[in-house]
């Protein structure tokens, strides 16, 4: 009975800590909707990144048991990842956001100085949608940048979670609340994030496409204000 709560409370806390932290959802949302990514590219995305989330913070747990370290010191090692993590969500977030609004500019001057010679015309000298053109350098870095953010981004419910059975009962009951915990976010991560695409959809975005980047930019900027706030 005794491990069967434990489980569940490894499950619960995997569900509440990602839908209470928007930074677990929103970045994948935003650029998968701005880099025009298939569905499965964003799965793989997100569930990457939700690897690596999690893996970090079991990896760290693990070596506090080796170790006989209070879990006190191991959630002061998780703070400073998230300090981090936080840092790195802003800086990504804005550069992304000041690259997408010259992006956007650029785009409107091309627009203006081609806008006498009609669609024909713009056809013609291949002037399409910036959001048809999700390939580049960008497209390239966007992935390893969230990949490398979401790995410094700590699982602080995991480290209890982790410990507790750990010292209770013993690493099997310890590593089977790790995998519970771990699944049930990368799960609620992946189904956060296509039930807001699917969300987007209803709405009428298409007028905001040449500002996507920025927007997405900005999403992710403000996810990484709202780590550092503590929010």
């Amino acid at each position: 009975m005794e491990n069967s709560a434990i489980l569940l409370t490894a499950a619960s806390l995997g569900f509440i800590h990602t839908v209470l932290g928007p930074d677990h959802y929103i970045p994948f949302v935003a650029l998968a909707k701005a880099r025009a990514w298939s569905k499965a590219r964003t799965a793989v995305i997100t569930f990457l990144c939700g690897l690596g989330h999690v893996l970090s913070s079991v990896l760290i747990g693990l070596a506090g048991i080796w170790l006989g370290a209070a879990v006190g010191k191991l959630e002061w090692i998780e703070g400073i990842r998230g300090d981090v993590a936080g840092w790195l969500l802003v800086a990504f977030g804005l550069v992304y956001m000041v690259w997408g609004v010259k992006k956007a500019l650029r785009g409107e001057k091309h627009s203006h100085a081609h806008s006498h010679g009609g669609p024909e015309h713009a056809h013609a000298h291949g002037h399409e949608p910036e959001h048809a053109h999700p390939h580049g350098p960008a497209a390239a870095v966007t992935p390893w940048a969230l990949f490398i953010v979401f790995v410094f981004g700590p699982c602080e419910p995991l480290i209890p979670v982790l410990m507790y059975p750990a010292l209770k009962t013993g690493m099997g009951l310890a590593a089977a609340a790790a995998a519970v915990f771990s699944v049930v976010t990368i799960a609620t991560m992946l189904a956060s994030v296509f039930l807001l695409l699917w969300g987007i959809k209803l709405f009428p975005v298409e007028r905001m496409e040449r500002y996507a980047h920025a927007l997405a930019g900005f999403a992710v900027f403000a996810c990484g204000v709202a780590v550092k706030a503590g929010l």
